[in-house]
């Protein structure tokens, strides 16, 4: 039985994504036995977790003496500033505001690339998945996606890499180190969803694919 903490904002406590991650805790459990499973808000979490213990964060807005596997990359993405700034001078990728958000399940044998996210003119859903990108788009998206997380040794987790097609590639935006809210859109139309990829890269379990389901 493992401990695993869901770090979130205490006005997200209800959210449909903590909601979809609960879930899938229960549905694909570490061991025979159920997990325990604490929600906390950012200044409660421990910093220092026991062995075996996993941390679920689904906010950037964590304590600065936090250390736990992949603490070090939500560091790096809360500074969006400075992430944008090394994106241009390492990776040599233009950097600005997007609004498109790509889904990579960095499994422990590598990368999983779901179908782009969009928002939404639809109400009440503000996203919606899959949004279509060309073969053209595709390839500097999953090569920047790649080279990104390799760079920054990241473990084990769903991120989405926020984008906007450009003329020269692909400009980047920032990187969420875990589902964030348009992930929502992932919900009853993929295969796992990501908030449960998400638990099964964070905690070691098979992941083989991401599949869209066909429209009816």
């Amino acid at each position: 039985m493992a401990q695993v903490w869901i770090v979130v904002e205490p006005d997200g406590f209800a959210d449909e994504g903590v909601g979809a991650l609960k879930e899938a805790i229960a549905q694909f459990p570490t061991d025979s036995a159920p997990d325990a499973v604490q929600m906390v808000a950012p200044a409660d979490l421990p910093p220092v977790l026991e062995p075996g213990a996993i941390a679920c964060p689904l906010t950037l807005n964590l304590p600065e003496n936090c250390n736990f596997p992949g603490a070090f990359v939500l560091q790096a993405c809360a500074n969006v500033a400075r992430l944008r700034q090394s994106v241009a001078e390492v990776l040599g990728a233009p950097t600005g505001d997007g609004s498109l958000w790509l889904p990579i399940a960095l499994t422990a044998k590598g990368p999983l690339y779901g179908e782009a996210i969009a928002p939404s003119a639809d109400h009440p859903a503000p996203y919606r998945q899959p949004h279509h990108l060309s073969d053209r788009q595709r390839q500097p998206l999953y090569a920047l996606a790649f080279r990104l997380l390799d760079w920054l040794q990241a473990p084990p987790a769903v991120y989405l890499m926020q984008f906007a097609p450009g003329d020269d590639g692909v400009v980047f935006d920032r990187l969420w180190p875990y589902p964030s809210p348009v992930a929502i859109a992932s919900l009853r139309v993929q295969t796992p969803n990501l908030f449960a990829a998400h638990w099964l890269c964070l905690s070691h379990q098979p992941l083989l694919d991401l599949s869209i389901a066909e429209p009816d």
